[in-house]
């Protein structure tokens, strides 16, 4: 099915403007390039369907009176003050990763401990906020 609504890599590059406003305005591409295939879209559609995933983390009050976050899908763990200024953390420290991550993507997108994490590097790239991304942040109590 996808075959026939692919389009030919020479063919859009002839007409590389009029497609990329097709994109912006209409509805997504999906490009083949001999036996590669790829799929053009704007931001919009891809954070819609980025909206399904959701940065979770576990809540540990410390004996010190902080609050430590540990993310799950992604090994990350932030300890503060507060809930607030550790979602604070978590959000930069998930931003800072998934601009390494982008930078080093050949090899990260390809490392079996680390695969997984595409959608959500994409989520925080697209996203482009840490304000949002740390209130997005669903917590649960976890077990000291």
């Amino acid at each position: 099915m996808i075959e026939m609504v692919m389009e030919n890599a020479t063919d859009v590059r002839k007409e590389w403007s009029s497609v990329v406003d097709s994109v912006v305005h209409d509805k997504p591409k999906f490009i083949k390039r001999t036996r590669d295939r790829m799929w053009l879209s704007n931001l919009e559609t891809m954070q819609e369907i980025l909206d399904g995933y959701t940065f979770t983390a576990e809540r540990f009050d410390e004996e010190d009176g902080s609050v430590t976050l540990s993310l799950n899908e992604i090994d990350l763990v932030e300890n503060a003050p507060t809930e607030a200024a550790a979602r604070r953390l978590l959000a930069y420290s998930i931003m800072d990763y998934a601009s390494e991550y982008y930078e080093n993507y050949q090899m990260y997108s390809k490392a079996p401990n680390r695969k997984g994490h595409v959608p959500y590097i994409f989520k925080a790239l697209i996203t482009d906020d840490a304000e949002k991304i740390g209130e997005g942040i669903v917590c649960r109590d976890g077990k000291n």
